[in-house]
């Protein structure tokens, strides 16, 4: 016989051998019977165990089993727990129906009949099966239905996430004609006039003067298309886990210097100033990148700046090198300062202002890649400064101070 833990009997009955009679009646049936010789007993095990079925002896001293049924019923643990009332008193007592109006479901009068106490246990035993069951069912169906509102709700978030990076993809391919359209329209409008000139014989148009001014201007706009295009290649090498870090021996001094002179020259008519620390100071970094971030950082500087000068600030400190790029243009929003590095994000009127809104994030992609961070501090209509904190493990610093420098000087 297999005993079934789920299913427990409690029986009552101060007297043990009407214990030992009633368990003997159901003993064959494999389930898990409780003992209790008085109600104070019935009550500790009611508080610890989930019981299919109590069978109370109505006559017991102290309290009785009409006393005990009333607790039962008004405990919200048990007060669903099917009742059987066994007594010896004759039928004239009326105890049955005392009994029902205590909450009993059925009742038996002693001497016991084995088979009726076997089916009667049985026909609640079974009504227990079917409630465990339907709870059962009634929990996984709340556990479905939850998972379903996650699901829904995942699908929506999802749907939100789709839209947005639609918008966003017909937004970026909006800014990219646009840009591209810029730099080639420019070179095309040059060839065309160019070829009028040759047209009309107009040698004195090519003369070396007016060919290095053609040359500034066709290199000028060919940088922005590779610029484009390099910053395109970028983003997909950054989302597709594919950005190359190469590190090697990088001078961050020299670098700035050679990055700050090179794009002065471009743009005289802003000024760039440089202060750099320390003389020389070399680090494993790679140096392509670094190169990079301070590209984007002094573009987006002189960009906002509104033609006031830019500063480049190199430091060392204990662990780390900063780079400081400040401008003393528009400055950012507080509620823009988060959003600046994300992709596609352009602060200001979008319209007037150039670029796809990628440099500050693949900027941040290659700092962080060398373990690095990047922050902005603004105020509105006083400028912005980008710090770039690097680490320097491995990095050197031989002693001296550079002096500050004008880019190109």
């Amino acid at each position: 016989m297999t005993i079934d833990p789920g299913i427990k009997l409690l029986i009552v009955d101060d007297l043990p051998e009407n214990l030992l009679a009633l368990e003997a009646s159901i003993r064959d049936d494999g389930y898990s019977i409780h003992q209790a010789a008085s109600g104070e007993e019935a009550l500790a095990l009611l508080l610890e165990h989930e019981f299919a079925l109590a069978i109370l002896d109505v006559q017991m001293p102290g309290m009785n089993g009409f006393e005990l049924a009333e607790l039962i019923r008004g405990m919200a643990r048990t007060k669903h727990l099917p009742i059987v009332f066994v007594s010896a008193a004759g039928k004239e007592l009326d105890y049955a129906f005392k009994g029902y109006e205590n909450g009993a479901v059925d009742f038996l009068y002693k001497p016991l009949d084995a088979y009726a106490v076997k089916s009667k246990v049985q026909v609640f035993v079974d009504l227990y099966r079917q409630r465990t069951e339907l709870r059962r069912q009634l929990v996984a169906l709340e556990e479905s239905r939850r998972r379903q509102q996650a699901l829904v709700s995942e699908l929506q978030t999802a749907q939100i996430e789709l839209k947005r990076a639609l918008q966003m993809r017909d937004e970026f391919m909006s800014m990219v004609v646009h840009e591209l359209r810029t730099p080639l329209s420019v070179l095309a409008m040059e060839v065309r006039v160019r070829q009028h000139q040759v047209a009309a014989e107009n040698t004195a148009f090519f003369a070396p003067e007016n060919l290095s001014k053609m040359f500034e201007r066709d290199q000028r706009q060919v940088r922005s298309l590779t610029r484009l295009i390099d910053d395109m290649l970028d983003v997909s090498q950054i989302q597709h886990g594919k950005l190359s870090i190469r590190r090697g021996r990088c001078d961050l001094t020299a670098m700035l210097r050679r990055v700050v002179s090179e794009i002065q020259g471009q743009r005289s008519d802003v000024e760039i100033t440089l202060q750099a620390d320390c003389v020389e100071l070399v680090g494993d970094w790679d140096e392509f990148r670094l190169e990079q971030v301070v590209v984007n950082l002094l573009t987006n500087a002189l960009r906002y700046g509104g033609g006031k000068p830019v500063r480049v600030e190199l430091s060392q400190l204990p662990g780390a090198a900063t780079i400081r790029v400040s401008d003393q243009g528009v400055g950012i929003a507080p509620e823009d300062r988060a959003r600046v590095f994300e992709q596609f994000v352009r602060v200001g009127d979008r319209l007037r202002t150039p670029g796809l809104g990628l440099g500050l994030y693949i900027t941040k992609q290659l700092v962080e890649a060398h373990g690095g961070t990047i922050s902005v501090e603004s105020v509105l209509g006083e400028g912005s400064t980008f710090t770039v904190a690097l680490p320097t493990t491995g990095a050197e610093s031989p002693a001296g101070v550079a002096a500050p420098a004008r880019a190109g000087a």
